[in-house]
């Protein structure tokens, strides 16, 4: 007997899609799409800019269910590629919902969003839900609210079954450069490996606090929220605790053999900061029981070991 759960997951060879794919296995027959071509039976190259290459994959797999992950994804280059991100992650939706509306309205539709949709918060605000007000401060933020409100316009208007995840920072290993833990495990990995002149690390802002959790409980919230969210609700999936990036910082630096300097960069403080960022889950935790089940410290030696191994 087959799964009765037909995946479809855009964006499958990125940072989540392939957790997403592997925690899938055994629930679903899982395909991807993916900007090239791979040479894998399941993974189809599609241009998710153009409607009709979406609409002819839908009809050659017929998914039940679409796991939206194919976007752009770093508020910092988000500053640099205003256009390629609004573009990519607002347009990208929008062919999608559509290509969905006219080829089967009845599957179920999970976008992901981000934190960032809530940009700056009350100060008098200890932790964010769903029903906080968005204020996004980045055009990465700013991408990823429109994507929210068009999951919203396409369930009110169209009675699509969209629902959106709106994830917190998310870590784990694998994640490529240019996120704040594999940033700083990956230059505490070259000093131990002797790939540095100085014992050195770059850092930011320090005292920003964020809402850490590792990919691997990320994916199985999405999975969640798929079967079981309500069509045209946000979720948030995060642990409800804040912490600051100066923790962070000093748990990697506890699994070094090397005694390591810290120096402030300029270049790695961005245009519009906000000061603390944590979400209150217990919207998904009532729905599915849903709760995060790695420590933080588990997987920041997960992420330190990556890249010792991968240099």
């Amino acid at each position: 007997m087959g799964n009765e759960m037909k995946a479809l997951i855009t964006g499958i060879t990125g940072f989540v899609g392939k957790y997403l794919e592997l925690f899938l296995k055994d629930k679903a027959d899982v395909y991807g799409t993916s900007r090239s071509n791979r040479g894998e039976k399941h993974i189809f190259k599609v241009d998710l800019l153009s409607e009709s290459e979406i609409m002819e994959l839908i009809e050659t797999i017929k998914p039940t269910h679409i796991f939206h992950l194919a976007g752009l994804s770093n508020v910092k280059d988000s500053w640099e590629h205003k256009a390629d991100f609004i573009h990519g992650n607002v347009i990208g939706t929008v062919h999608l919902l559509e290509a969905v509306r006219k080829v089967d309205d009845q599957i179920k539709v999970m976008t992901v969003g981000s934190s960032e949709e809530y940009g700056r918060i009350p100060d008098n605000l200890d932790k964010v839900s769903e029903d906080t007000r968005t204020n996004p401060v980045s055009p990465y933020g700013i991408s990823k609210c429109a994507v929210s409100m068009l999951v919203n316009l396409y369930h009110k208007s169209y009675g699509l079954n969209t629902t959106h995840a709106r994830p917190f920072n998310h870590i784990g290993p694998g994640q490529r450069l240019g996120f704040v833990t594999t940033d700083f495990a990956y230059q505490i990995a070259q000093i131990n490996k002797g790939r540095t002149q100085e014992p050195i690390i770059r850092i930011g802002n320090l005292k920003s606090a964020r809402d850490f959790t590792d990919v691997r409980d990320i994916v199985e919230a999405y999975y969640d929220i798929a079967c079981f969210g309500k069509a045209g609700e946000a979720y948030n999936v995060c642990t409800g605790q804040g912490v600051n990036i100066q923790d962070i910082v000093e748990i990697l630096i506890s699994f070094s053999n090397k005694k390591i300097n810290l120096v402030v960069d300029p270049s790695r403080i961005r245009v519009s900061d906000i000061p603390r960022l944590v979400g209150n889950p217990e919207k998904l935790f009532t729905l599915t029981g849903w709760q995060p089940k790695r420590k933080l410290e588990d997987t920041l030696i997960d992420i330190y070991d990556y890249w010792l191994k991968d240099l």
